[in-house]
């Protein structure tokens, strides 16, 4: 049994021109000691995903639809007094943005015992100065700075605070926003590295949710990629971004930088993702695909099974002859319904 599987997940956020389809559909699952990568344009569904699986919606936010189940149990099921009792111990969050998930009145050290003592209630307050001493040292803190405020440390230092306070009470699923978000590559890559350490110590899962693409390189075994709230494809690391078989993954590839290849020139996919108050019928990337047809714009399409990847698009064992030799190329790009729009700038 998978250690989490989400089946439909369906997440609407009430907006003053009607709910906004969020995530739309999604289905996935995670095994144990495996870490996934989910990807794509901001806006696109990644944070709400997490944040439904963890139960920290906004008060407009709610799932509509689907299951969640981790370790067998459906989450979607449970009552609030449940759930919050699976946070911290059973599945942890590193947020976006340390500063703002940091509260700016008590220590970091506070703040870490406060997480602990809750979720076990049994832990005295040696036990849990313990606790922070040793991960703290495992993130590469100063232990002796755990009862400095959030303001007296720098960006990578919260962060590095934030991912100990995650893990600190060991969970089996961490749920990582952007967690290098902001930082230099320098410390992005120690951060990187401390996550990769800490999770063989206790091993555990982690979900990772980011549009950088190099950070998923580095950490998953696997890669969902979304698009307007709807998975595009699915597949391991090494197929999705050595070739991939949807156009959108295809552009999302391109618009980032190969240290292989400098000389190569950087695409941009021309136009925005659509209105999700009331998305398009058919493929929601068919305005900015090359290859989009009237089929694309009127029926949805369903997964197609390819060298072990999961894709969406009508055309995708079509992809090798047809948009795989031009994909370099921004003429092919600049053809899209979107670009015609733009003018083709």
């Amino acid at each position: 049994m998978s250690l989490l599987e989400v089946e439909d997940l369906e997440v609407y956020y009430e907006t003053d021109e009607g709910p906004a389809q969020a995530v739309d559909g999604v289905s996935f699952s995670l095994e144990a000691g495996e870490n996934l990568g989910i990807v794509g344009e901001s806006g696109c569904g990644k944070t709400t995903l997490a944040k439904a699986l963890i139960g920290i919606l906004p008060n407009e936010g709610y799932v509509n639809a689907g299951r969640i189940e981790f370790k067998g149990d459906d989450l979607t099921e449970m009552s609030d007094s449940e759930r919050r009792r699976l946070k911290w111990e059973e599945i942890s969050m590193i947020a976006q943005s340390a500063m703002n998930s940091l509260d700016p009145v008590y220590t970091i050290r506070e703040q870490i015992v406060e997480a602990i003592e809750t979720h076990r209630p049994g832990t005295g307050r040696v036990e849990s100065t313990e606790i922070v001493t040793e991960m703290f040292e495992l993130v590469g803190l100063d232990p002796d700075r755990a009862d400095d405020y959030p303001h007296q440390f720098s960006g990578g230092m919260r962060q590095r605070a934030m991912i100990a306070m995650a893990l600190a009470l060991e969970p089996s699923l961490i749920l990582a926003d952007e967690p290098t978000t902001a930082l230099d590559v320098i410390m992005q890559d120690q951060i990187l590295k401390r996550i990769s350490q800490i999770q063989d110590e206790i091993q555990s899962s982690m979900l990772v949710i980011t549009h950088d693409v190099s950070v998923v390189a580095e950490t998953c075994d696997r890669v969902l990629v979304m698009y307007a709230g709807k998975v595009a494809e699915e597949g391991p690391v090494e197929e999705i971004f050595n070739q991939p078989y949807h156009p959108y993954t295809i552009g999302l590839k391109r618009a980032f930088p190969n240290i292989r290849q400098p000389e190569q020139d950087l695409l941009s996919i021309k136009g925005y993702p659509p209105e999700l108050v009331d998305p398009p019928t058919g493929c929601r990337f068919a305005a900015r695909c090359p290859m989009a047809t009237d089929r694309c714009r009127e029926e949805e399409p369903k997964a197609h099974r390819i060298n072990g990847l999961r894709s969406y698009c009508h055309y995708a064992e079509d992809i090798d002859t047809e948009l795989r030799p031009h994909a370099d190329r921004s003429e092919t790009w600049n053809q899209t319904e979107a670009a015609q729009q733009a003018g083709g700038d």
